[in-house]
């Protein structure tokens, strides 16, 4: 039997890490990891896995996270980070300024 799984983040939301390893917002996702199991460690790869941007001290960078380890963030970013970071759509919702929000 397949199982469908609905995405608990949003293309555009901010999420941070479990371990607060990373902040950043939701830039895509996949229904599953496809890839070899041994690269999912303790995470099952049957959860959505999301494509994250993520904002560190010295840049951006793109973050392969499981749906497990990521946490709706509340707060609110910076007017200074989405200026450098981000465009914003009426909505709230981010992109990297390279990119097109869906």
């Amino acid at each position: 039997m397949t199982r469908i799984h609905i995405a608990r983040f949003n293309i555009g939301q901010v999420v941070r890490h479990r371990d607060d390893a990373f902040r950043g917002v939701i830039m895509d996702v996949d229904a599953g990891y496809d890839g070899p199991a041994s690269d999912t460690g303790d995470l099952s790869a049957d959860q959505p896995f999301y494509r994250v941007y993520a904002m560190g001290e010295d840049g951006g960078f793109v973050a392969y996270a499981a749906e497990g380890v990521l946490e709706h963030d509340d707060s609110r970013l910076t007017r200074a980070d989405e200026k450098r970071w981000f465009t914003v759509d009426a909505d709230g919702h981010h992109a990297p300024l390279d990119m097109r929000l869906h």
